[in-house]
């Protein structure tokens, strides 16, 4: 009697592997007039000089290589993700709400390091949206149905130490760059290259994204099931992040500008392993589950289909 109790409670508490009349999460369909205004505007600014032609010549190259990485790459990756997700896919889903941190990220750097001109409401339209389609994306999925979808090939020690890591090397790198410069009174090279009062990147980096990396490795290093959802949304953020940084480099060395091949190497290799790690990490989804299986809006569903299933039994009888 015992055994057959746990094995009810264990058949409770584990999700159905799909849910019939179950829609996908609405924050889907953000990304369709994300993509569109993201690579209207990075067309825009590769075909006309003048979107950037307040900024730096180093400036206005990073910001050419990123419409690059945006409308080849980014944008259409967000959209087959968003088809997918759409058709269940939970893997899909993860790694669709990787490239929105993305977004939110560039797009931050647009709105708020480039000069205003005609693409200031467009860069503020993808940032807004981004924004609320990220959060919005996340709270509509219940992390602990999430972590019992996977199987225990799942990396978590490897992608909750690559977090951790990789937190702290580029905590140690920013700190590197601006003590000395904060306690000198001088003006980085880097700042003085771009003509911005100070470096978007270590804003956004030691401020949000360095954060979430360590105690989102924390959290999945201990199991909790808030990690399981975080830890692939921060994988695919860093790839698509690394994917762009190396674009980036590779317009400035065309310019003629002196690029640190060593950095840009370093994170080629971070974004490849980051890759690696979120493939793996996808994969160990089992199959049969569907994306209606974990969102949060299903609490009702599933009260209502197993009230269901016992007016049937008592039925039957």
């Amino acid at each position: 009697m015992a055994t057959q109790g746990n094995h009810e409670l264990q058949l409770h508490n584990e999700p159905a592997p799909i849910l019939e009349g179950v829609r996908a999460p609405a924050w889907l369909w953000l990304s369709l007039p994300i993509a569109i205004f993201a690579i209207a505007a990075g067309l825009t600014g590769m075909l006309f000089d003048s979107v950037y032609s307040k900024e730096t010549a180093n400036w206005a190259a990073q910001g050419f290589a990123q419409d690059i990485v945006n409308v080849f790459i980014a944008y259409p990756a967000l959209l087959v993700l968003a088809f997918l997700a759409g058709r269940g896919s939970i893997g899909a889903y993860l790694a669709w709400t990787g490239v929105l941190g993305y977004s939110v990220y560039t797009f931050a750097i647009y709105t708020f390091s480039i000069h205003l001109g005609p693409l200031f409401m467009v860069y503020v339209a993808v940032f807004g949206l981004s924004i609320y389609a990220l959060i919005g994306g996340l709270a509509s999925i219940d992390g602990a149905r999430l972590k019992s979808t996977f199987t225990p090939r799942a990396p978590i020690q490897v992608a909750s130490t690559a977090l951790i890591v990789v937190g702290v090397i580029f905590y140690l790198l920013w700190l590197s760059e601006i003590v000395p410069t904060v306690f000198s009174d001088t003006t980085p090279q880097a700042l003085i290259d771009t003509g911005l009062p100070t470096n978007p990147v270590h804003v956004l980096d030691m401020a949000i994204l360095l954060p979430a990396a360590l105690i989102t490795g924390v959290l999945l290093k201990g199991g909790r099931a808030t990690g399981y959802l975080l830890a692939p949304m921060l994988l695919g953020t860093f790839i698509v992040l690394g994917i762009g940084i190396v674009g980036v480099f590779s317009v400035l060395a065309s310019r003629g500008e002196v690029v640190p091949w060593g950095v840009a190497g370093a994170m080629g290799a971070i974004a490849a392993g980051m890759f690696l790690i979120l493939i793996r990490f996808v994969r160990a989804i089992e199959p049969r589950f569907h994306l209606s299986a974990v969102i949060r809006s299903n609490e009702r569903n599933t009260s209502n289909l197993a009230a269901r299933g016992s007016t049937n039994r008592v039925a039957d009888r």
